[in-house]
């Protein structure tokens, strides 16, 4: 960081500070605290248990690299099923909810607060910067400090630019957003952080269970397979409204071009799983509208010898598909969050990846997981089924495959906490 930022960063916090006592009353900087407060924003959408599961990643990740710290979520969008789930996993979490007023305050008063209270501000794992409204909020009204952990940030508008000239650090979950940044005329401390997904702690032992034991699933003895479509039909969503009819018709048309030749060569790997091992295949979601398409790409095209030993399940929350991943043999999947849950619970992954799904793959290949991903338009089903079968036959050198990728994704966290704790002066 050159000289003149530092100078620049100390004059935004003054008179940061300054707006601050006006609106809020007096707001400290404290250094060298046993016990920060940090004050996160996540919880996008709870339709997706890759978003979902961002949040409770990123508070396993805080408690484990920063044990003395008080931790306070400010979630994004309310959900009553993931706010049950994280108050269950992590009792000692506020969790705040409230929106901005025109001047970018927030509503509530306990949030109004939490901007005297807390000593840093974090904007957690996503896929661009979602609350860059939160985080604008926060620099405007305290003038304390701010960071942003495990986004991708494809393309970046200029306001998230002007704004992210003010951040202490930004991680990116892969190699390629760094690229894009530092192409924007970004410097100061930008360096790789992986989605804090890959930290994700939480299980539900009580609902996967029991489902595993009625479906006669046995441990390791099942992959799990998660379609996806080219664009998500997020129109069909209650409430949507930002959709035209011609973007509507632009989306089916691309999914329904490309929906039978991806998913032919998933189902290539799942005939050749069956066969090979007489071992069951659970084709399950990441996303809601998933569930809707199991039987028409994945199931009902299958051979007659296959398809009894295929099942599925509707829509869950993170913390029982960690539990049921954990229990598979390995985890198929056209969305990029499920491997990640596979890997934290130490279950081989493949990711199928669809060249609309953004930049955010690369950190497969930043993490040294090249062989197990499948850029769909390049590869065969006999590729995806070959890859598997080498699984099959070498399942030791898979785990330690697995066991060497997440080495290096605790290296990333432990590098990046350095600097998040050198920020904060964190003893």
């Amino acid at each position: 960081m050159t000289t003149d930022n530092i100078h620049r960063r100390s004059f935004l916090k003054q008179s940061g500070m300054l707006t601050a006592g006006l609106l809020l009353g007096p707001a400290i900087l404290k250094a060298g605290k046993p016990n920060p407060v940090i004050f996160i924003v996540s919880g996008w959408q709870d339709i997706n248990i890759g978003d979902i599961a961002h949040t409770p990643g990123l508070i396993a990740l805080l408690k484990k690299q920063m044990p003395g710290a008080s931790i306070v979520l400010w979630k994004r969008k309310a959900s009553k099923p993931v706010e049950d789930m994280l108050a269950h996993a992590f009792p000692d979490v506020k969790i705040l909810l409230s929106g901005l007023d025109a001047d970018l305050l927030p509503v509530k008063e306990e949030v109004r607060s939490m901007f005297k209270e807390a000593d840093f501000f974090i904007h957690g794992s996503g896929p661009n910067l979602v609350a860059a409204d939160y985080l604008t909020a926060w620099h405007k009204h305290t003038g304390k400090p701010f960071g942003v952990f495990g986004i991708t940030l494809e393309k970046p508008t200029p306001d998230n630019i002007t704004l992210l000239r003010n951040a202490s650090f930004i991680f990116t979950r892969e190699t390629a957003s760094i690229k894009v940044l530092r192409g924007a005329g970004l410097d100061g401390t930008i360096a790789f952080a992986p989605d804090a997904t890959f930290a994700l702690t939480i299980h539900d032992q009580a609902k996967a269970l029991p489902f595993l034991q009625e479906n006669k699933l046995e441990d390791k003895k099942f992959i799990c397979v998660v379609p996806r479509l080219r664009r998500t039909p997020y129109y069909k969503q209650p409430g949507r409204t930002d959709y035209t009819p011609q973007r509507i018709a632009d989306t089916e048309a691309l999914n329904d071009k490309n929906k039978e030749r991806d998913h032919a060569k998933l189902r290539e790997a799942i005939i050749a799983y069956v066969r090979k091992t007489g071992n069951k295949v659970l084709v399950c979601p990441e996303m809601t509208y998933q569930v809707d398409i199991m039987d028409e790409l994945l199931i009902n095209p299958l051979p007659d010898d296959v398809k009894p030993f295929v099942l599925k399940r509707g829509y869950w929350m993170p913390d029982e598909a960690a539990s049921v991943y954990a229990k598979a043999y390995a985890v198929l999947s056209f969305e990029c969050h499920s491997p990640i849950i596979a890997a934290a619970n130490g279950t081989p992954c493949f990711y199928l990846r669809q060249p609309e799904d953004t930049i955010k793959g690369q950190m497969y290949y930043d993490l040294g997981l090249t062989s197990w991903v499948f850029e769909i338009e390049k590869v065969t089903g006999a590729d995806i089924s070959n890859q598997l079968m080498a699984v099959v036959n070498n399942y030791p050198k898979a785990l330690k495959d697995l066991s060497e990728a997440m080495a290096r994704v605790n290296k990333q966290y432990t590098d990046a906490f350095k600097i998040v704790k050198k920020e904060l002066d964190y003893k």
